[in-house]
């Protein structure tokens, strides 16, 4: 099949908003890839009743989450960085506001670990666009936002759709609700890369499933049999008891994970779950006394900014504060923190502005400084030439003929909070479809900063990683081939998810993505006929999915980025 050949559009007859029927034959193979509330055990009942009633009739037309036509809200603005760095950075607005700094400098062609050919971003464009074109027809209307339902779907059937279907009829729409937003946890945070030895083969049809897809199967299958429930009366939740009991054997069990079939960061994963129940259980007026994550939906329509209006509308930041707090125990020890906070996917940048008088770290180029204990750890200035700045969020240099003021701390950390950021495109889609919840504020989300998105602009031509990095990266390959006792069949540089390189890379990435929306856009300004994708649409239909079929073409063995990141599961 050719790269732009007319593929099933199965994407338009399939109910990706976690209602339809899902009758589509499985097609695929193993190539296929702060509130005053007590308690979140009782809910709003007028609000609730509301919502239900909406839910009555659902579209077959997936809702995005730029949710149309809503009143004007006032969105809570980020934590000032001068009076609390931690939560400025851990704030959503932060990601794009730093990113922006790397990318200023990349549309200069002043990064300090890629070269930057900005001629080449038009053939991304065209690439993005074919695919687009491909596989929906004009006006794109039904391109869902990205999502993790849709990795469910892979083959043409709504495995989501099912699930609801064999619940019991008594089982009201917002249990259904809060079953779907356990699930769709605990599938984001498994879903980092799974690496190129594994396969699933589900118990469901037989088939054999890889990548995305197949954690996105292997987390549901497991869901079904009630792995992390510690509720005998539900199998179907996800909860502080049945996390809490979970092992690394459990868990590689229901993955199907052993030798010669292993999944990249099995232990990493494990822990990652068992420290969510722990996490849960510290939060239970956003997730219940039971500590559900479904149980964020009472949390959300309670919640004092919640608008009552005919249908609940829901200020993103809201939901977001609540998963960046309620998901912070999570993440590793060893992230980056400040005064003893840790900002999660957060990390020191050379192309961020530098404290000049700081203590260097380390000596190594590209290796970034560590620490043991939960205290703030900046990189060192890059000897290719750090980022300068003054204490402006948005500066990138000193001002020339004036003296730069003093660069604090925290500028040098870029954040991405690239898993939380999924989780919430993930979690809305449930409540948009089932509950009727709007979302106020979901322009606030960025591209996601992964390797399938980032690696669209490196085959591509747009960014070209330097020669002393990719011998670096190539010595890493080296020797985590020894290390591991694998051969590898196409070579490719590798970098540990807090090596300089891979950070760079992601917050270009982030303004990349920016930049190729306005000119996806304006490539189908006729056939969009007055419309506009969202960021959302177009990381679903076009960036990831074009970042994994170059990769395809690029590397057709192993199908894996243009970059390999040697992953503990917890951030890809």
């Amino acid at each position: 099949m050719g790269l732009f050949s007319r593929r099933s559009r199965t994407q338009k007859n399939l109910a990706t908003n976690g209602t339809g029927t899902g009758t589509g034959a499985d097609s695929s193979s193993i190539n296929s890839e702060g509130s005053n509330l007590k308690s979140t055990s009782t809910i709003n009942s007028r609000m609730l009743s509301r919502a239900s009633a909406a839910s009555a009739s659902i579209p077959t037309t997936p809702l995005t989450p730029m949710s149309p036509q809503l009143p004007r809200v006032n969105l809570p603005k980020p934590p000032d960085p001068a009076l609390d760095a931690a939560g400025y950075l851990r704030s959503l607005g932060a990601v794009r506001e730093r990113s922006k700094i790397v990318t200023d400098k990349a549309l200069k062609n002043k990064l300090n670990h890629f070269d930057v050919d900005l001629e080449k971003f038009p053939n991304v464009v065209t690439f993005v666009c074919g695919i687009i074109k491909r596989d929906y027809d004009p006006p794109f209307v039904s391109i869902p936002p990205h999502g993790r339902h849709q990795h469910f779907c892979v083959g043409g059937r709504d495995r989501v759709a099912n699930l609801l279907a064999t619940f019991e009829q008594t089982v009201e729409v917002a249990e259904k609700t809060r079953r779907l937003i356990d699930l769709f946890l605990v599938s984001v945070l498994l879903d980092a890369g799974a690496g190129t030895a594994w396969s699933f083969k589900s118990a469901e049809n037989g088939r054999v499933y890889r990548r995305s897809e197949g954690l996105a199967i292997a987390s549901l299958e497991m869901f079904k049999t009630g792995l992390f429930s510690g509720n005998p009366a539900n199998k179907f939740q996800v909860d502080k008891d049945g996390l809490s009991k979970l092992t690394v054997e459990q868990l590689a069990k229901g993955m199907q994970s052993r030798p010669g079939n292993e999944v990249a960061g099995l232990e990493g994963r494990a822990q990652l779950l068992i420290r969510l129940g722990a996490a849960l259980a510290e939060k239970p007026d956003v997730f219940g006394d039971d500590g559900r994550p479904g149980n964020i939906v009472d949390y959300l329509l309670a919640h004092p900014t919640t608008q009552a209006s005919s249908t609940p509308i829901v200020l993103l930041p809201v939901l977001w504060n609540a998963l960046m707090s309620g998901l912070a125990p999570i993440w590793p020890a060893s992230r980056t923190a400040i005064d003893g906070v840790s900002l999660g996917d957060a990390w020191p940048c050379s192309s961020m502005p530098q404290r000049q008088q700081q203590q260097r770290a380390s000596s190594t180029p590209g290796s970034p400084a560590s620490s043991s204990s939960p205290t703030f750890s900046p990189f060192p200035p890059s000897s290719q030439g750090g980022g300068g700045g003054g204490n402006n969020r948005n500066s990138s240099s000193p001002g020339a003929g004036a003296p730069a003021a003093a660069t604090a701390e925290w500028e040098s950390i870029l954040p991405f909070h690239k898993l939380t950021q999924w989780l919430t495109y993930s979690l809305m889609q449930p409540m948009q479809s089932l509950l009727k919840i709007q979302f106020a504020g979901t322009e606030l989300l960025t591209g996601l900063p992964e390797y399938r998105n980032g690696g669209l602009f490196i085959d591509l031509g747009v960014l070209t990683l330097k020669k002393d990095d990719m011998e670096r990266g190539l010595q890493n390959y080296a020797d985590h081939g020894r290390r591991t006792g694998t051969k590898g069949v196409e070579v490719a540089p590798m970098f540990e998810p807090g090596d300089d390189v891979v950070v760079e890379w992601r917050g270009v990435t982030v303004g990349f993505l920016d930049k190729l929306l306005v000119e996806v856009n304006k490539a189908l300004r006729e056939q969009l006929q007055g419309g506009e994708l969202t960021l959302a649409q177009l990381l679903e239909a076009g960036s990831w999915k074009g970042g994994r079929e170059i990769a395809e073409v690029s590397r057709p063995n192993t199908k894996e980025p243009p970059i390999l990141i040697d992953s503990d599961g917890t951030v890809f």
